[in-house]
């Protein structure tokens, strides 16, 4: 039809043309008398003339017209043979509109429902009319369904490519349904406040600045339509529906900024965590989603919201603020008497830090070691040589000898045959599973352990028979430093000096000789501890030292220092080499030495196929929120990235893209902060 009716277009052009060229060269010869012209035609000729040009004109209209009318009702006769002449009236009843296209989209045919509702849209392009639609017709990456919206009613359309048709299914009354039930959707969230128990004196009802914390939570509840209700002293369960929490992600839960504001210009650094769940209808299940979240939200320093919706990522809101420190003693000597009563109950303990070993990995593990030896309980420590860091291997083999190391290590592949129903698995300085030494063991042991001082990311290790994660500590070998001091054990746990001086080597590493804004009381705390055990910190700060080697490919790096952004650089390594963790490590802690650099990134290759960028921040910039978005994580100043490309171009790319979009959000309010700690 369509060409049919550009022919006639065609056609109808070329009349119009001749009749105004001839008319035009008439008028020409008539006015100026040419060849006596004017004696030859009278005014009846020229009546006559017109006259048949209107009658023709007219004939050739409606011969047009009938043509036209007789194309439409074959087309029609097409279409009623595609649908079923007899299912026209349910698709009208069913409020299912029909049109069809020819191949360059040209609408030939449409059914009753588009005329009623006034829908007029024959010999136009569909794709014009609705772009939306151009989806369907993609045939590699298109949709099969897609929704448009046409005078305020919702249509969800099909496209049959063979026939020409497309089928609009009016879903108005089910999205007004959809959308009334998402509205009314209920979400489950727990609230705690930080630090409460660091902060109350006596009754808390005469503390002012937490009388007003709470008087904030009230008010933003009834503000935000949210049913809270108390569950201790510094814990709220909060239930609304997902209209009310829309609006409070849309406010991105200001409730955080607004406590964090009011009491760090005071002396008491409170802050809230918040867990919340929706997208199930099981208010139970919801509840445990919200506690998984709570316990994300405090693993990770608190300060922050963690919203967990059924079957989806976690989205992480505020974080802005670095793990308090806390200093409760009375919780350390019950978390170690848990682990102990765990070592006892087991029948062989396996011990086990993240890949590329480093000091505090290994130093931790040293430490569980001796809890192991104090109850007489066969333990060994997994380790694979090939995978740990270089330093990590020159202390195991400087401080013990081949028959110690026998009684002290096992290899990966011989440590599944130790595995046993009663065997306890208990993984230090990592999370992630698919950051262990190994693997496998996580998919073997039935009873697993972990501790660690990093941010709990989204991936975590599942269902630990006992989890501490302490991310205000400086480093692993901190936790089980206090651990073996505050045990309820007596006799007290016995530490020879060789696991001190590694552990204390640890501690060197992950706090930055002391320097590092992770360091606090009980950094120094276990300092003392080790050193009371017979810790060598000049033999400690020894296996920490770089040699030539080393120092030359650090500084190679910090050669290659760009500024992208203000007191922000980024450093490549050599892209032929590959480098130890601990080298692209020490490069950009080594860049925040320099006067005016507020954050590092180093990338650098560690395998033929894996890359590793190191992010180092002096505290101004949340260096963790970056690197979570590129699929790391990490501490507030000091996190990494890790890569499955050596495309070096493309990885720049990333963080700068990253930088451009987060880097304003990741910026701590330095200025707020230190102006409150004053």
């Amino acid at each position: 039809m369509g060409k049919t009716i550009k022919i006639i277009k065609t056609f109808s052009f070329t009349i119009i043309f001749l009749e105004l060229i001839l008319g035009v060269i008439f008028a020409v010869f008539y006015f100026n008398n040419l060849f006596g012209i004017q004696d030859l035609v009278t005014a009846d000729y020229l009546v006559i003339t017109m006259t048949v040009l209107l009658i023709f004109n007219s004939l050739f209209i409606w011969i047009v017209v009938l043509f036209l009318s007789s194309l439409r009702q074959k087309t029609d006769l097409r279409a009623a043979e595609i649908i079923g002449s007899d299912v026209q009236e349910a698709y009208n009843f069913a409020m299912i509109g029909l049109a069809i296209t020819d191949e360059k989209n040209i609408v030939l045919w449409t059914n009753d429902l588009f005329k009623s509702r006034h829908i007029e849209i024959i010999d136009m392009d569909i794709i014009a009319w609705q772009p939306e639609l151009a989806v369907l017709k993609d045939v590699i990456n298109g949709k099969q369904t897609t929704k448009i919206v046409v005078n305020s009613r919702t249509y969800m359309v099909k496209l049959l490519p063979e026939a020409g048709l497309w089928i609009f299914k009016d879903i108005t009354d089910y999205e007004s349904v959809y959308n009334y039930s998402k509205e009314q959707a209920p979400v489950i969230g727990i609230l705690e406040i930080d630090n409460y128990d660091d902060v109350v004196r006596g009754d808390d009802d005469f503390n002012d600045i937490v009388a007003k914390v709470k008087n904030d939570i009230f008010n933003y509840a009834r503000d935000y339509g949210i049913l809270l209700r108390r569950i201790k002293e510094d814990s709220y369960s909060m239930l609304c529906n997902y209209g009310s929490f829309a609006r409070m992600v849309e406010d991105r839960f200001s409730i955080i900024d607004k406590v964090r504001n009011e009491t760090t210009r005071g002396d008491i650094p409170l802050t809230l965590s918040i867990g919340i769940a929706y997208d199930f209808p099981d208010v139970i299940k919801l509840n445990d989603l919200a506690n998984d979240a709570l316990d994300i939200a405090m693993s990770r320093g608190g300060d922050q919201v963690v919203v967990s919706a059924y079957g989806q990522e976690m989205q992480f809101y505020g974080g802005k603020s670095e793990a308090q420190e806390k200093r409760n003693r009375v919780k350390t000597r019950v978390l170690a008497d848990s682990l102990i009563s765990l070592i006892k109950a087991s029948e062989r303990v396996l011990i086990m830090g993240h890949s590329e070993m480093d000091m505090d990995a290994f130093g931790a593990c040293l430490g569980v070691k001796a809890i192991c030896t104090r109850f007489k309980k066969y333990s060994r420590i997994v380790v694979d040589l090939k995978n740990t860091e270089f330093k990590t291997r020159a202390a195991m083999t400087s401080s013990f000898g081949k028959e110690e190391l026998e009684k002290l290590i096992v290899s990966s592949r011989n440590a599944e045959d130790l595995v046993s129903g009663n065997t306890l698995l208990i993984v230090l300085d990592v999370h992630i599973p698919s950051m262990v030494m190994a693997p496998r063991l996580l998919e073997k042991a039935a009873k697993i352990v972990v501790i660690d001082h990093h941010r709990r990311a989204e991936e975590y290790i599942d269902s630990p028979v006992f989890n501490h994660i302490d991310s205000a500590a400086s480093s692993t070998c901190e936790l089980i430093s206090e651990f073996i001091r505050f045990s309820s054990v007596n006799p007290k746990i016995e530490l020879p000096s060789s696991y001190a001086t590694i552990m204390l080597s640890g501690i060197f590493l992950d706090s930055s000789y002391f320097k590092s804004r992770k360091t606090g009381i009980r950094t120094f705390e276990a300092a003392t501890i080790l050193k009371e055990f017979g810790a060598d910190n000049a033999l400690a700060y020894d296996f920490l030292k770089d040699d030539y080697e080393e120092h030359k490919e650090v500084t190679d790096i910090i050669s290659t220092l760009e500024t992208p952004f203000y007191g922000v650089v980024i450093a490549t390594a050599d892209k032929e080499r590959l480098y130890d963790h601990a080298t692209i490590a020490k490069a950009a802690n080594t860049c925040l030495s320099f006067k005016g650099v507020r954050a590092a990134f180093v990338i650098g290759k560690v395998s033929t196929r894996e890359t590793r960028v190191s992010a180092r921040s002096d505290g101004t910039i949340n260096v963790s929120l970056l690197a979570e978005k590129m699929g790391g994580g990490g501490h507030f100043t000091s996190s990494a990235i890790t890569f499955n490309s050596v495309d070096f171009d493309e990885i720049k790319q990333s963080i700068l893209a990253v930088l451009e979009s987060s880097l304003k959000e990741a910026s701590n309010q330095a200025l707020l902060k230190n102006s409150g700690e004053e």
